[in-house]
C-alpha cells in the first residue's frame, strides 16, 4: 500500500491494509443499559465487554498519497467473542480474513490464494489485532500493553484514540481513532506514519 522500505516492511503493510478492514468488526447490538453515574474509558470497556456477538455491513475508504481518489471495498463483518472476528469482503473482489485465537487466515477467492499467520511470530500484526480484539471483548489491560488508551465524549457518542507503544507499531501506524455510540463500533479510522489513512464506516446488518 505505501511504496519504499524493505520487502518485509511492504508485505507487514500489505497485511495491515486488510486488517483495517477486516479486523474493524462491529461493536454490538444489545440493549440499552442503565445510565452510568460517570462515563470513562472503564466503562466503556464493561459496556463493550457484554457483547458476545454481532453482525455488520461495513464500506471502507483507503485514502493514499499516490492516488487521487480513494479506493472503496464493502462487505459484511462479523464478532464473536471472546476473539474470532470475520471479514467478507464482497467487492470489488471475494476476500475472506478470519481471526481464531491466535491465528489469522486470508483468503482471495479470485486467486485461490489462502495464507496463515501465528500472531506471535509477526508482533506489528499482533498488536493491531489487538486493537481491535481487545475493545470489542473489553479488555483494557491487554489494550494498554499495546497502545496508550484515551476517551473523549459521552456515552451517547465517544471517541477511543490508541497511540502505539511498541517501536515496531510506532513505524507503521501513528494512531488508531474509534468512535461509536454506548457498546456500538461506528467507525474505525487508521493513520499511518506515512501520510495514508483508511477510514471504515460500519452499519447494523438486519434489525
Amino acid at each position: 500500500m505505501i511504496s519504499g522500505g524493505s520487502p518485509g516492511a511492504r508485505r507487514r503493510r500489505a497485511v495491515l491494509a486488510l486488517l483495517a478492514a477486516g479486523l474493524c468488526a462491529p461493536g454490538a447490538i444489545a440493549a440499552e443499559a442503565n445510565e452510568p453515574d460517570a462515563w470513562d474509558v472503564k466503562r466503556l470497556m464493561r459496556e463493550l465487554g457484554q457483547v458476545k456477538s454481532s453482525r455488520a455491513k461495513f464500506v471502507e475508504r483507503k485514502h493514499l498519497a499516490i492516488l487521487n481518489a480513494p479506493l472503496e471495498s464493502s462487505g459484511t463483518l462479523i464478532y464473536i467473542a471472546p476473539g474470532r472476528l470475520e471479514k467478507h469482503t464482497l467487492a470489488p473482489r471475494r476476500e475472506s480474513l478470519v481471526l481464531e485465537r491466535d491465528r489469522l487466515t486470508l483468503e482471495n477467492m479470485e486467486r485461490n490464494q489462502r495464507r496463515t499467520f501465528t500472531l506471535q511470530d509477526q508482533p506489528v500484526i499482533w498488536a493491531f489485532v489487538e486493537s481491535i480484539r481487545s475493545t470489542l471483548a473489553g479488555d483494557l489491560a491487554t489494550l494498554s500493553r499495546f497502545y496508550e488508551v484515551s476517551l473523549d465524549g459521552g456515552a451517547g457518542a465517544w471517541l477511543l484514540t490508541l497511540k502505539p507503544v511498541e517501536p515496531g507499531m510506532q513505524g507503521v501506524v501513528s494512531e488508531i481513532r474509534i468512535s461509536g455510540s454506548r457498546n456500538w463500533i461506528g467507525t474505525i479510522e487508521i493513520i499511518e506514519t506515512q501520510g495514508d489513512r483508511s477510514l471504515m464506516t460500519i452499519t447494523k446488518d438486519g434489525p
